[in-house]
């Protein structure tokens, strides 16, 4: 019987997730010494994952990393299956007689909640949920947000909350001739919202977002952004975050702040306000939210080790939008072992693990391994380490049943599971090109999955 990974019997691994750390893995088995093929699983018809559904419109330099993937993509050993919903359309014990490994690499689907009264009112929404919809993500393309409302509120202080926050408060003429959906500019260039508060339950050295966010914030075109001097004093285990010289990100944050707060005001037509040291106790309302009560908040515990504790001082502020930006977790695969407390697949190294024992040939990468932490180059070395361990483990896999993506594709055609290849892929891709340059824009997405499937 031939080796696994030889030229003779090449290593088969399913990789489920087309996003980064999926395309990374990928690049990380080719570059290995051993003959392999891989097969990508997505549930949408459409590649990348969050570079796709998740980066802002107007962050057009981050989504060129596509380019890279594409390249990936080009390897003869590669073939996507998008429209192809693992745990579904197909079981994980299913592929695992068509694969030698499996590499989960879905990312962290859905958000954390507050876990505070009122939070399911009309009037308030995850961060997910409003990305989604001005992405034109399939999931989010029929969401409704009520933008006559005049304040709305962001909980959350890391860069998605920053993504929403500016979205909201920007002109359609400065999103105009980004990617963003097109329902969502009509939406957003009649919104009545004047006022955006960004809400962080930490102080402003601990703010998770980065520094080139930040400063977008201050160069808005017509949106005053108040920052207040008072709310930039920190206490003594915050001043030595700030002096740790390795802390580049929080000393930047600050200096920025600083010259944020610096500025007069100039009577734009809207406000973006930021709060910290406050926390959402209560969404308050009848039928939908009117309100948001905030309490005052002290950072207890050492240097880079700090937590939020409530003070007992509350304040309550009018708003009749919310979105809730702290934080995502991963969703279960049938079959497979999840840890519900942290929201993603345990594992060592990227071997997934069930107790404390390696499931063989069973792998994890990304968001759904090490939990939503990092940007997109984070899951370069997050992907490397995994595969560095399915290549070790290579010469003890178990070799599958039915080695042949021919009959996996026969199995889904079998059941009405009409699967995209990535040729298919780049038709739709060139078909939303070709409807963005009608109207000045990069692409104009199909937002619907019917939509995607008549390209071709």
């Amino acid at each position: 019987m031939s080796t696994l990974g030889s030229a003779e019997r090449p290593l088969r691994v399913a990789i489920v997730g087309s996003g980064p750390s999926g395309f990374y893995s990928t690049e990380a088995l080719f570059k290995s010494d051993l003959s392999i093929h891989v097969d990508m699983f997505d549930r949408l018809p459409t590649p990348f994952g969050l570079v796709r559904g998740g980066v802002a419109p107007d962050h057009p330099k981050i989504k060129s990393v596509t380019k890279i993937y594409d390249k990936i993509a080009a390897h003869d050993g590669f073939t996507f299956f998008g429209n192809v919903t693992v745990g579904r359309d197909i079981s994980v014990e299913e592929l695992r007689q068509f694969y030698d490994a499996i590499l989960f690499a879905c990312g962290a689907e859905t958000d954390n909640r507050l876990g505070v009264p009122g939070e399911d009112l009309p009037g308030s929404h995850t961060a997910t949920e409003f990305v989604g919809w001005y992405n034109g993500h399939p999931d989010y393309r029929d969401r409704e947000f009520d933008l006559s409302r005049e304040v709305a509120v962001v909980i959350g202080q890391g860069n998605v909350a920053m993504d929403v926050s500016r979205i909201l408060a920007k002109t359609a003429d400065e999103l105009r001739h980004t990617d963003i959906a097109e329902y969502a500019l009509d939406a957003l260039a009649e919104s009545k919202v004047r006022e955006i508060h960004l809400i962080g339950r930490r102080g402003p050295a601990q703010a998770k977002f980065t520094t080139p966010e930040l400063r977008e914030i201050g160069e808005l075109a017509e949106c005053d952004v108040i920052v207040r001097h008072e709310d930039l004093a920190v206490d003594a285990a915050s001043q030595a975050e700030l002096d740790d010289t390795e802390n580049h990100t929080a000393r930047k944050n600050m200096a920025e702040l600083r010259a944020i707060a610096e500025r007069t005001t100039a009577g734009k037509k809207r406000r973006y306000v930021m709060h910290f040291l406050k926390s959402p106790v209560e969404l308050v309302g009848a039928a939908r939210v009117e309100s948001i009560r905030l309490e005052h908040n002290r950072l207890e515990g050492k240097p880079f080790q700090t937590r939020a504790a409530g003070t007992g001082t509350f304040e309550e502020l009018a708003c009749g939008l919310v979105f809730r930006s702290v934080g995502y977790r991963g969703v279960p695969v049938p079959g497979v072992p999840f840890d519900a407390a942290r929201g993603l697949i345990p594992n060592a190294a990227g071997r997934v693990l069930d107790g404390a024992s390696a499931v063989s040939g069973l792998y994890v990468a990304g968001w759904i391994k090490r939990g939503p932490s990092g940007v997109i180059g984070t899951n370069k070395p997050d992907s490397q380490e995994t595969v560095a361990s399915l290549i070790a483990d290579s010469a003890t896999l178990a070799p599958c049943a039915i080695p042949d993506t021919g009959a996996l594709r026969g199995l889904l055609g079998q059941r009405g599971i009409r699967s995209v290849s990535y040729a298919d892929w780049k038709r739709i891709d060139a078909a939303e090109i070709e409807r963005g340059q009608a109207k000045g824009k990069p692409r104009e997405k199909f937002a619907r999955i019917g939509e995607m499937l008549e390209v071709f």
